[in-house]
């Protein structure tokens, strides 16, 4: 599903990113704006805590840089999704490897720092 990632940039089914995005349910939300650049508050995954997904895969940037805050992680656990956050590179891994396996997954993908 995700086809590559470099700073800045993602392909994501055929389509180019440069912006921040998320996936949720085989869609792209692209230009992923949060509350604040470097944080996940509730607020900035509202849509995929109500979606149907089990595991929310969050690239945190190149050098991990965005952070999930504790409130947003314990409405994550809450919705019984489990939260896997990691720098982006190694989140796109895990994310395509979870989709080809068949699990119902989100991702949330800062692109940059």
């Amino acid at each position: 599903m995700i086809e590559a990632y470099g700073f800045g940039s993602m392909t994501v089914m055929g389509q180019s990113h440069r912006n921040d995005l998320k996936i949720i349910d085989n869609e792209i939300v692209g230009n992923w704006w949060r509350r604040e650049g470097h944080a996940i508050y509730v607020e900035d995954i509202d849509d995929i805590l109500y979606s149907r997904v089990e595991v929310l895969v969050v690239g945190t940037g190149a050098y991990g840089g965005m952070k999930v805050t504790e409130e947003a992680a314990i409405a994550i656990k809450g919705r019984g999704i489990e939260l896997v956050a990691v720098p982006t590179k190694e989140a796109v891994t895990i994310f395509n490897t979870l989709h080809g396996q068949g699990k119902k997954v989100a991702g949330a993908f800062h692109l940059t720092c």
